[in-house]
């Protein structure tokens, strides 16, 4: 296993739901296949620079999972200009600059909607796993816009 990988299944769990322990955030890993133990995971969290709140741990400068709630709408409002569906992507298109903050955004919020998204300067393209996925992506990003 990789480590970079298994840091980033790490920040991609602890971004999704609150976890508070070390062998919650293992029962995890090894519910996605993924071995890992309590030293390998002390040395992740540090090189990670995760913080443990109350709330569980999270990214340094975030308040946690609730704060990825709070950003997309306002990164849409600021940025946004556009949302087109094309089969089973959704292009997205922003001001100049616009793409980055809004692709961090989505890629924080951990929708089942969204299998990946890659942004350009003002353009993002965000994979869904069917076009019908796409369109409820649609509706519900217009809904925040």
């Amino acid at each position: 296993m990789r480590k970079a990988y298994r840091q980033a299944q790490i920040v991609k769990l602890i971004r999704g739901r609150s976890i508070s322990t070390q062998d919650e955030l293992a029962e995890r890993l090894a519910a996605d296949g993924i071995d890992a133990s309590q030293v390998t995971l002390s040395r992740d969290i540090r090189e990670l620079g995760l913080v443990k709140t109350a709330a569980g741990y999270h990214e340094p400068n975030t308040n946690g999972p609730e704060n990825n709630r709070d950003n997309l709408p306002r990164v849409l409002q600021e940025f946004l200009r556009d949302i087109r569906v094309a089969q089973n992507l959704v292009v997205l298109k922003t001001v100049p600059g616009g793409a980055q903050p809004i692709a961090r955004a989505l890629d924080t919020e951990e929708r089942p909607e969204i299998v990946g998204t890659v942004a350009g300067d003002d353009t993002i393209f965000i994979a869904a796993p069917t076009a019908a996925a796409a369109k409820s992506l649609k509706k519900k990003l217009l809904k925040l816009w």
